[in-house]
């Protein structure tokens, strides 16, 4: 899990409550006791906001990204490592960086402001990927921060030039007689051809390996990555996709995306950007990209539509909840923050919603919309991608729920949306961000909020 700035602000208030609360036989939670104070944690003043957190499941361990440095903490939020990513001489337009080859830009003492944390269990190691250099990350060694390897020799190992701490997405997907593979999702801020907006890479169990983020298959034809046309931007000149949220399930690596696109309002002859959520699909061993299928989001209550997506986390149904959703108990359910509107990705409105999706649900209608491709009905419908309507072309295969693609009618776009369940509503506070678990089998929900409130 990566947690935005957001998050971060009342990830320990949550920490705090499940560690402090207490169940009578009954079942009936007990209030904190009152005169046990919150657990904190300060940073250096002049580091700016924490960007990214990560929690060490074996352990308990909590991992803390910020600017210029990498903490360790201990449960009870004891600093128990610190390790320095920056500030370094750079120039965002240096590429390749000056680390590689001399640049002409002047250079300045640039800020690290990490853009993504993850833990890799398998090999015991951190992956930290800073804003410095085009984006490039450290292998850290997670009991003492150690650095095992810091890529920066190849192209492949620069995954983002945007500076923003929100700005990458990691899933790794892992496996026991092999090297693992991270699918990483970034915005790109117009240099599509330098990044691509999403790949697969090479997690190799060497961290100063040649391959390490190598991409899982490239040759001069295919690649594991999909990347933005440049056609794109004359339609839309700040076109980007913005990764919100990521995960694997069964199969499937699945991202949760805003981006934008135009339309055509009702009576209108011109177009209108507007920004739409979409959630993204790829097959785990697909290294040409052609499972790859996004298709609309939303959720609407009352007449108000919620489009803007904010924040989202996966979970298990739990059995009371999936007895009314009409699905199994460990069936994955997606929870949402959405805002209201569509229009305004940078501002959004207050008013705000908390909706769920059955995964499975999605993936349904995913696999409708490729039965009905393969058949030659429509077009491929993904306009950013395409820039214009392709038709989709006929073949007499079977398509089941693992299907991953052909050579052919891919990418994939689905046009009609997956409307979500509104479960709670907020009109005065946004909500920014949202997790979820289970809890004898009770499906529980914790959201934070724009001003600092928690909501359970």
């Amino acid at each position: 899990l990566i947690m935005s700035p957001a998050m971060w602000k009342w990830t320990c208030l949550v920490s705090h409550l499940l560690l402090s609360t207490t169940v009578s036989p009954l079942g009936r939670q007990q209030p904190p006791h009152p005169k046990r104070p919150f657990l904190t944690f300060t940073g250096e003043q002049t580091e700016g906001n924490f960007n990214h957190l990560v929690v060490d499941e074996r352990t308990g361990h909590i991992y803390l990204g910020a600017v210029n440095r990498i903490y360790k903490l201990s449960s009870d939020l004891k600093v128990l490592v610190t390790h320095e990513t920056g500030p370094d001489d750079d120039n965002p337009k240096c590429y390749p960086p000056r680390i590689v080859q001399t640049c002409n830009e002047p250079l300045t003492p640039t800020n690290n402001i990490n853009k993504m944390l993850l833990i890799d269990y398998k090999e015991n190691r951190l992956i930290a990927c800073g804003s410095l250099y085009q984006g490039i990350c450290k292998l850290l060694r997670l009991d003492d921060l150690f650095k095992l390897g810091e890529p920066f020799h190849k192209k492949e190992h620069y995954l983002s030039g945007v500076n923003e701490s929100g700005s990458v997405f990691g899933v790794i997907v892992s496996y026991s007689n092999m090297d693992d593979k991270l699918f990483i999702a970034t915005a790109v801020d117009g240099k599509p051809e330098y990044f691509p907006t999403i790949s697969s890479r090479k997690l190799t169990k060497n961290s100063e390996a040649d391959g390490m983020f190598a991409y899982v298959f490239h040759d001069e034809f295919v690649a594991s990555m999909i990347k933005i046309p440049s056609d794109t931007f004359t339609i839309i000149p700040d076109f980007d996709i913005y990764y919100i949220y990521g995960f694997s399930s069964g199969n499937f690596v699945y991202f949760l995306t805003l981006q934008p696109e135009m339309i055509s309002p009702p009576g209108s002859t011109t177009k209108e950007q507007v920004y739409t959520s979409k959630l993204v699909r790829l097959c785990k061993e697909d290294t040409a990209f052609n499972s790859y299928v996004e298709v609309p989001i939303g959720c609407e209550k009352n007449g108000v539509e919620y489009r803007l997506l904010q924040a989202a986390y996966l979970s298990k149904a739990g059995a009371i909840l999936a007895r009314s959703l009409g699905v199994g108990p460990e069936d994955d359910i997606l929870f949402t923050v959405f805002s209201k509107g569509q229009k305004r990705k940078m501002k959004s409105l207050d008013e705000s919603a908390l909706c769920i999706f059955v995964l499975k649900n999605i993936n349904d209608r995913i696999k409708d919309r490729l039965q009905s491709c393969y058949r030659g009905e429509g077009t491929l419908d993904l306009a950013w991608l395409k820039v214009k309507d392709i038709p989709c072309s006929s073949a007499l295969l079977t398509i089941d729920d693992n299907f991953c693609g052909l050579d052919m009618n891919a990418p994939l776009g689905v046009s009609s949306m997956v409307r979500g369940l509104p479960i709670f509503t907020e009109d005065g506070d946004r909500m920014t961000s949202v997790i979820a678990y289970v809890y004898k089998n009770h499906s529980l929900a914790f959201v934070g909020t724009k001003s600092g409130k928690l909501k359970k």
